[in-house]
């Protein structure tokens, strides 16, 4: 049995201390408007109840994967055992080259089995000494999703409108990422994702800190 403790990838690690730095890039309305989430994390943290997160966007192929594995990131990087991350979409479709190869260029290790398959999964690690988490395209109301007692974070201003009632959920709210997908098959394809990748973590580390 491996009994070695999880340790963060020196690039991630490296990555999530910059973006610590570099709070004063998220506007001052957007900050009010996470605290409003951190304040709900905090709660069920205090009362010892499940912290579940479910982000949300149109696809499940873009933001709502970004938003759910670097929440995952930082509650590693604060050790923040009992915050359990997920994504999904309102539309079938798949979890984004573009988005996957971003998060390559960052640090995340990712593979997949069957990278032909109209759903491929994608096996992503951050960290040593844990089993990787799976990513693939489902919508936000099917498994291994909560159904009921988990904030709905809605990521694009699309899913919002296309989902008004999260049912299930005892907390909403929407923070709405530019979608990279404005720049596929452009010069600037490959850099827009990676900025929108890291904007994405940022904005998840100033949550969970």
């Amino acid at each position: 049995m491996n009994t070695q403790q999880p340790t963060l990838y020196p690039k991630i690690q490296s990555i999530c201390k910059a973006f610590q730095q570099k709070y004063d890039l998220i506007p001052t309305e957007r900050k009010a408007q996470s605290r409003t989430l951190s304040d709900y994390i905090s709660h069920k943290i205090k009362t010892k109840q499940a912290v579940k997160l479910v982000v949300i966007c149109t696809h499940n192929s873009r933001q709502s994967h970004l938003g759910q594995l670097w929440l995952a990131v930082a509650a590693d990087y604060f050790q923040l055992p009992d915050i359990h991350t997920f994504s999904g979409g309102t539309e079938a479709t798949a979890f984004n080259i573009c988005a996957i190869d971003a998060l390559r260029h960052i640090g995340f290790d990712i593979h997949t089995k069957n990278p032909d398959a109209d759903n491929p999964n994608y096996d992503i690690q951050w960290q040593t000494n844990t089993p990787p988490y799976c990513a693939f395209f489902k919508k936000y109301d099917t498994p291994p999703n909560p159904t009921a007692q988990f904030a709905a974070i809605v990521a694009c201003t699309q899913a919002d409108e296309g989902c008004p009632l999260v049912q299930g959920c005892d907390f909403r709210i929407t923070l709405p990422f530019d979608d990279p997908k404005a720049f596929d098959n452009t010069p600037l394809e490959a850099a827009k994702y990676t900025e929108r990748a890291r904007q994405i973590g940022r904005e998840m580390l100033f949550v969970l800190e």
